[in-house]
């Protein structure tokens, strides 16, 4: 009976067995395991917005160009540094013991291009622009132009500006000026000096002899010598500087070459229209127009011409004529 039973109970056991391991239509999933497994990332293949792109790198800021180096003027021949005053000196009337009373004492004829005006437009009184006296010597090479003024400033403020004229065949109508503005150097140098011819034979008006204002005309039109804007064949043909001894408040240098060996000069300082374009300026005003430094004289006080001062022409190498060039200075 035991034995039967046992029997039994092992072939119900055999038979779950083989039940159990016998194929069904349904998968068994197999739980995972959590720890063990990894999530694998996802992307997506979109292209992305402007937004989300990374900025380009700027690139660095081209070097800030630097102005040219100015080129330097080439000198081959440089004026003496001691030169002194020429034998003939040219005494000039000042305006310095009358300057109180806003006038000038005389010395002031417009019918011959002569002029002391040292005075602003209001008869403020400038020393530095009020020519005391000139002189005029030499070297081999250069001619040297000697102006003393009053005043010691030829840098003043107003900007002043300095001018040797030369008439070189005498004729009273300037053919060459020399014109030299500020700022002016104790050294020789010719970066602010130019020189303007007449071609046309103007400068005078119709007659060198007296004043014929007003006409037309241009004057000094043509410019021949700016070393700083490159200008002319010989940048040593002529020079400034300033307080260069006795009589010598501005000096200017210009080669023996410019004008020959016979010729009128003479100086000008102007502080107010600077123009040689416009010189001679009694042929460009009326004496009304012009006005007067001179209390006593009808056209009183100064108008449309103020602020120069000029001196009766001298002669170099002339000495066979009865000396009455016109706008020479009057035989002494």
């Amino acid at each position: 009976m035991k034995r039967s039973h046992l029997l039994t109970a092992l072939s119900a056991a055999l038979a779950l067995i083989m039940a159990c391991s016998l194929p069904t239509g349904a998968p068994q999933m197999e739980q995972p395991n959590v720890e063990a497994q990894e999530t694998p990332a996802t992307f997506t293949a979109t292209a992305p917005s402007p937004a989300a792109e990374l900025p380009s790198e700027t690139p660095p800021p081209s070097p800030t160009s630097e102005p040219p180096t100015p080129t330097a003027i080439p000198h081959s021949l440089i004026p003496l540094t001691d030169i002194k005053p020429g034998k003939n000196i040219v005494v000039d009337a000042i305006s310095v013991d009358t300057a109180p009373e806003n006038r000038a004492p005389y010395g002031d004829s417009y019918k011959y291009n002569w002029f002391e005006r040292p005075f602003l437009q209001d008869m403020t009184y400038v020393p530095d622009m009020d020519i005391a006296s000139y002189n005029l010597n030499y070297d081999e090479k250069f001619f040297y132009v000697s102006i003393e003024t009053v005043g010691s400033n030829p840098n003043n403020e107003i900007g002043i500006h300095f001018n040797v004229e030369l008439d070189a065949d005498a004729d009273g109508f300037g053919d060459f000026i020399i014109a030299a503005r500020p700022p002016y150097d104790v050294n020789w140098s010719n970066e602010n000096l130019q020189i303007f011819e007449d071609s046309n034979h103007d400068t005078g008006g119709l007659s060198a002899e007296v004043a014929e204002g007003p006409l037309p005309g241009d004057g000094y039109d043509t410019l021949i010598f700016d070393p700083s804007a490159g200008v002319g064949s010989d940048f040593d043909l002529a020079w400034v500087r300033i307080h260069a001894g006795r009589f010598a408040t501005v000096q200017i240098a210009f080669k023996r070459t410019l004008a020959g060996g016979r010729f009128l000069y003479g100086v000008v300082a102007d502080g107010g229209l600077k123009s040689v374009a416009d010189m001679d300026y009694v042929d460009r005003f009326s004496e009304e127009q012009a006005g007067s430094p001179e209390r006593n004289e009808p056209f009183y006080p100064l108008k449309a011409l103020y602020g120069v001062d000029n001196v009766c022409r001298e002669a170099f190498g002339i000495t066979d004529t009865n000396g009455l060039e016109p706008q020479r200075c009057k035989p002494k």
